[in-house]
């Protein structure tokens, strides 16, 4: 393996492979390790060697010499500035030949793994460049090398400021500020899908919130059942991705049964669905350090009962889920703060309250093979985009619908954050719009804070931040009317599951209005 190159065989044209994706808003994301083949032909370490840059024997004398998926390779010293910065710019053009923008990275083995090394990995007293010990700075190592490649890809478009993604297996405290992660090589195992909730709640809660497991299980062979509820439950986790080992049988969606694959795509269209919630979620992350994906007992802390509960958990502050782990399961239990009212998202109806006064309201629930329990938390609003399509790029200036779950006092609001969703832009020059959303039971009002840098464009772009289509949950009885801009809007309430769906109220979340209810 020669990294920063491509199998002429395998892809003759990498150009063309990647922009035929991106025609259709999908990007490529290529391995790229930190060991290097050790050959005098290839390019890359040549240069590093004549620069040296490799990490050096205990003597301090020669390059580190171990053995990965090239063979015989040494190792880059990420803890030295002048390496990581010599890394970053071979992600340029051109010099990563065949590469495009819409190319991306993914960082294995990088904790660093050395198969015939004691525990896989380098001897301890291995030497950096500065001369200090491998066993100084092991747990660092990863981090660096991540921190490195997401700066080659920030460098490699300086006119574009482009976001980077890079993922990553190993990581350290500040591996959230270069990419995601996720929890390795697990296997297609019902208790590595228990055990994954645990494991990504507890990443969350040290800070590393863009984490997921490999749905399906990297090594082994799931059956239909086992990869639906992976599905189903990567679905709800921040980071979603199938893997699987080289040897694994096929496990694409369609070669399970035409049944299967629906339910397959259901869980794929749920989380596309709710894109823009997981945009906001993310966006308070990066500004107030809240994880993604929270324990019940940080959002509810006064609750006891909750303490130890890490088989459900929260998306934010107002989603509620309860992944499936178990073969033949078709109820689950669910625990749910008794101070809220939670609606059930698949059918957008209130869970029966509780008549004791508990702070936990117990619940055994429906979880039959094609759902598992999800719920909005009352006195939330979560946007959410119904025009599925084929990436998350095509759906950017598709309208929104918005979901309004009432509380007890019929109130709710909630927050929509939007931005050009690749650049830095919304950091350095303040283009970005923050809608606040608020309803109390008569009216419903949209107040935007717009940053300096949308301030003079913003009016073109309304249209592509439209609302379309606007679901109360929790409305006993129909209005009268509803009306905005001083025009009527059409609506339609379910009388027996309380929901009021108005349609077309030609409104923007760019702009300030209120839609009034007439009781």
């Amino acid at each position: 393996k020669r990294y920063f190159t491509w199998d002429k065989n395998l892809f003759p044209k990498p150009k063309e492979m990647q922009d035929k994706l991106w025609s259709q808003g999908r990007r490529m994301v290529t391995i790229i390790d930190p060991h290097i083949k050790r050959d005098d032909n290839y390019l890359i370490h040549k240069e590093a060697t004549s620069k040296g840059l490799y990490i050096k024997d205990n003597s301090g004398n020669k390059d580190f010499d171990g053995w990965c998926w090239p063979g015989s390779s040494s190792y880059l010293d990420f803890t030295s500035d002048k390496v990581r910065s010599w890394w970053a710019d071979q992600f340029s053009y051109d010099r990563y030949k065949g590469s495009t923008p819409s190319l991306f990275t993914w960082n294995d083995m990088n904790e660093p793994s050395v198969f015939n090394g004691p525990e896989v990995s380098m001897q301890k007293d291995l030497l950096n460049l500065a001369g200090d010990e491998h066993r100084e700075w092991h747990n660092l190592y990863g981090m660096l090398f991540h921190r490195s490649t997401a700066s080659g890809q920030i460098r490699r478009n300086p006119e574009k400021d482009t976001r980077p993604f890079v993922l990553s297996r190993a990581f350290f405290a500040g591996s959230q500020r270069y990419g995601a992660i996720w929890t390795g090589d697990n296997l297609a195992e019902w208790s590595h899908l228990e055990v994954s909730s645990p494991m990504l709640l507890s990443l969350n809660i040290a800070a590393l919130s863009f984490v997921g497991a490999d749905v399906g299980g990297f090594f082994g062979n799931p059956d239909a059942e086992l990869m639906t509820r992976w599905m189903q439950a990567g679905a709800y986790q921040p980071f979603f991705r199938g893997h699987a080992h080289h040897d694994a049988k096929r496990r694409e969606p369609w070669m399970f049964g035409e049944e299967t694959m629906r339910r397959l795509r259901r869980a794929a269209m749920a989380r596309y669905a709710l894109l823009p919630m997981w945009y906001n979620v993310f966006h308070e992350a990066s500004v107030t350090g809240m994880p993604v994906m929270r324990t019940m007992w940080m959002q509810y802390p006064e609750i006891d009962a909750l303490f130890a509960v890490d088989h459900q958990y929260l998306i934010g502050a107002d989603m509620l889920v309860r992944p499936v782990t178990g073969p033949g399961v078709t109820e689950s239990e669910v625990l749910l703060p008794a101070k809220d009212i939670w609606y059930d998202v698949e059918t957008s109806t209130a869970v029966a309250q509780d008549s004791t006064q508990d702070d936990v309201l117990r619940l055994t629930v429906p979880s039959s093979i094609d759902q598992i329990p999800v719920y909005q938390r009352g006195g939330s609003i979560i946007p959410r985009k119904l025009r599925l399509r084929r990436s998350a790029y095509l759906m950017k200036k598709d309208p929104y619908t918005l979901y309004i779950a009432l509380d007890k006092e019929m109130k709710a609001s909630g927050r929509l954050y939007m931005d050009d969703e690749e650049s830095f832009g919304h950091e350095k020059r303040g283009e970005f719009a923050e809608a606040k959303l608020q309803f109390d039971g008569k009216l419903l009002s949209n107040v935007v804070n717009v940053g300096e840098g949308w301030e003079s464009t913003v009016s073109g772009m309304k249209t592509e931040r439209m609302i379309e289509r606007i679901v109360v949950m929790g409305v006993v009885n129909a209005p009268k009317s509803i009306s905005t801009k001083g025009e009527e809007i059409s609506f339609q309430h379910d009388a027996e599951r309380h929901i009021l769906v108005v349609r077309k109220p030609n409104v923007s979340a760019l702009e300030h209005w209120t839609v009034a209810f007439d009781q």
